[in-house]
C-alpha cells in the first residue's frame, strides 16, 4: 500500500511533499556534487528567467506605444466638416499622440515624429517613435537597458472641391407632359391635340400653360424644377466639408423675345439658397404662337454662355482650386435660326431643327471642364404634323448626340416612365465619385 501522506485523496501525489523530500536529500547529500551543480545552474536559470520577465515588459509598452501611434495616424488623417490643412492636421495628431501616451514605470519616451502630406488628394499621416525601456533583471547581467521602437502609417481621401453649373433648358418644349398619361390629357383637351403648354402671354388667361395647370398636368419643366432643388439637398448632405460643393443655375431665358442664358442662382456655397431660387425656375413665355417661327431653343448659343462664366478649373484639392462640372439637362433638339450651318433641311426663313450640336461641348470639355448630361428624352408626337415633317426624320440621333456632348460615364437618358429627381441625383453622385485630378 502507497504512503497515505505521497498520495493526495484523488491518487496524485502532494506537490509540496515531494519537493520537502528533495531538499532533504540535497541536505543529506554528502558528495558536495549536488551544491556545485545548483550553483552554476543558478545565474543561467535567473537570466532565463529575468529575461522572459524583461521582454514581456518592453512588450507591453510597445504594444501600448504602437496603439498611441495609431490613433494619432488616424486623427491625422481625419476628414470632417472644416477640412484643417495639413500643418493643423499635424498638430492635431501631435496632440492626440502626447494625450494618450500615459507615462509607464521604467519607459522613457526618446523621440516622435509625425509627419502629415498631401499627394493631389490623398492625404498621408506617418507616425514613428523610440523609447528606452530599463531593465530589472537583465542589469544583473550587464545589459541595462532596451530599445523599442515602432510606427504607424494612415492615408484617405481629402473632399474633392467642384463648382456645379446646372444649365436647364426651359424652352417651350418642355412644357410637353412629364409623363405619356400628360401628353394624352393634353391631346385630349385641345382642338389642335397639341401635348405642349405653351406659356403663350398673348392670352394670359386662357392659355395651354393654363390649362395644364388646371387639368393638373405635370409638365416637363415642373419635374426639372423639382429635381433641381432636391439636388441641392442631396448636395449638401454628401459633402463632407463646409463649402465643399458650389453651385449655380442658369436656364436657356425667360423669354423668346430675347433668347439667352438666364441666372437663376449665381455660384454660391449655400446650397439652401439656391435651393429656394430654383422655385422660380419655369417654362420660358412667347409673345404669341408661332412668335419669330418658335426659334426659341439654341443649344449652341447657351453653351457657349455658360463656357464662358465657368472659370478655368484646378485640381478640386482645396476650395480655392475647385474642379468644374457643367450638368446640361435638355431634350436635345435645337430651334434656332441656322440658315447655312444646319445638319437638317431648314423651314422658312431659316429656321434649323437639329439634334444638338456637341461641337461647342468639345471646346467646353478641352478647358477641363467636365459635362454631365441628362437627357430627357424627346417624345414622339406622332399626332403632330409639324413632329412628322420635322422632327421625326432624325429622331433616332437625339440621343446619340446628347451623349457624345457628354465626358465619359456622365451621361444619363431619362424617359417619362422614370424619375428625372432620381435621375438628376445619379448623375451628381457619379460626377463627384468619378472626380479625379485635372492638372
Amino acid at each position: 500500500m502507497p504512503h497515505r501522506d505521497s498520495v493526495t485523496p484523488a491518487g496524485g501525489r502532494r506537490p509540496h511533499r515531494a519537493l520537502g523530500r528533495l531538499v532533504s536529500r540535497f541536505r543529506r547529500a554528502c558528495g558536495g556534487g549536488v551544491a556545485i551543480l545548483f550553483a552554476l545552474s543558478l545565474p543561467p536559470l535567473l537570466g532565463v528567467v529575468g529575461s522572459a520577465v524583461d521582454y514581456t515588459y518592453a512588450s507591453r509598452a510597445k504594444a501600448k506605444l504602437d496603439s498611441v501611434a495609431d490613433i494619432a495616424a488616424l486623427v491625422g488623417v481625419k476628414v470632417s466638416a472644416t477640412m484643417p490643412t495639413a500643418t493643423v492636421a499635424k498638430a492635431n495628431a501631435t496632440a492626440s499622440f502626447n494625450g494618450n501616451n500615459t507615462p509607464m514605470p521604467r519607459v522613457t519616451l526618446n523621440k516622435v515624429d509625425i509627419a502629415v502630406t498631401d499627394n493631389g488628394l490623398v492625404r498621408t499621416a506617418t507616425v514613428t517613435y523610440t523609447a528606452t525601456v530599463e531593465n530589472a533583471f537583465m542589469g544583473l547581467f550587464g545589459f541595462n537597458t532596451m530599445q523599442i521602437g515602432g510606427s504607424a502609417k494612415a492615408s484617405s481621401t481629402l473632399p474633392t472641391y467642384i463648382d456645379f453649373y446646372l444649365l436647364l433648358d426651359n424652352s417651350p418644349s418642355m412644357g410637353i407632359g412629364a409623363t405619356p398619361a400628360d401628353v394624352a390629357t393634353m391631346v385630349a383637351n385641345t382642338s389642335d391635340q397639341c401635348g405642349f403648354a405653351c406659356h403663350d402671354l398673348s392670352n394670359p388667361s386662357n392659355n395651354y400653360y393654363k390649362l395644364a395647370k388646371k387639368l393638373n398636368v405635370t409638365m416637363r419643366i415642373d419635374v426639372v424644377r423639382q429635381a433641381t432643388q432636391q439636388l441641392m439637398d442631396t448636395a449638401q448632405q454628401t459633402q463632407t466639408s463646409n463649402g465643399q460643393f458650389r453651385a449655380a443655375i442658369y436656364t436657356y431665358g425667360e423669354s423668346c423675345t430675347v433668347t439667352g442664358m438666364t441666372e437663376i442662382a449665381a455660384l454660391t456655397t449655400s446650397l439652401s439658397s439656391a435651393k429656394g431660387k430654383a422655385n422660380s425656375i419655369d417654362l420660358m413665355t412667347i409673345p404669341y404662337q408661332n412668335y419669330n417661327n418658335d426659334q426659341c431653343t439654341d443649344n449652341t448659343a447657351n453653351l457657349s454662355a455658360i463656357n464662358k462664366v465657368i472659370a478655368t478649373p484646378g485640381d478640386g484639392t482645396s476650395a480655392a482650386a475647385p474642379q468644374k462640372v457643367l450638368m446640361l439637362v435638355a431634350d436635345g433638339v435645337t430651334d434656332a435660326n441656322y440658315p447655312s450651318t444646319c445638319t437638317q433641311p431648314t423651314a422658312s426663313g431659316g429656321r434649323c431643327q437639329e439634334p444638338l450640336n456637341p461641337a461647342m461641348c468639345e471646346t467646353i470639355k478641352a478647358r477641363g471642364i467636365r459635362i454631365a448630361v441628362l437627357y430627357t428624352t424627346y417624345l414622339p408626337l406622332p399626332t403632330n404634323s409639324w413632329y412628322n415633317k420635322w422632327i421625326s426624320p432624325f429622331q433616332s440621333t437625339i440621343g446619340t448626340r446628347m451623349q457624345s456632348c457628354a465626358s465619359p460615364g456622365l451621361y444619363f437618358e431619362v424617359s417619362p416612365t422614370q424619375g428625372i429627381s432620381e435621375a438628376m441625383t445619379a448623375l451628381f453622385q457619379k460626377a463627384v465619385s468619378t472626380a479625379r485630378l485635372t492638372q
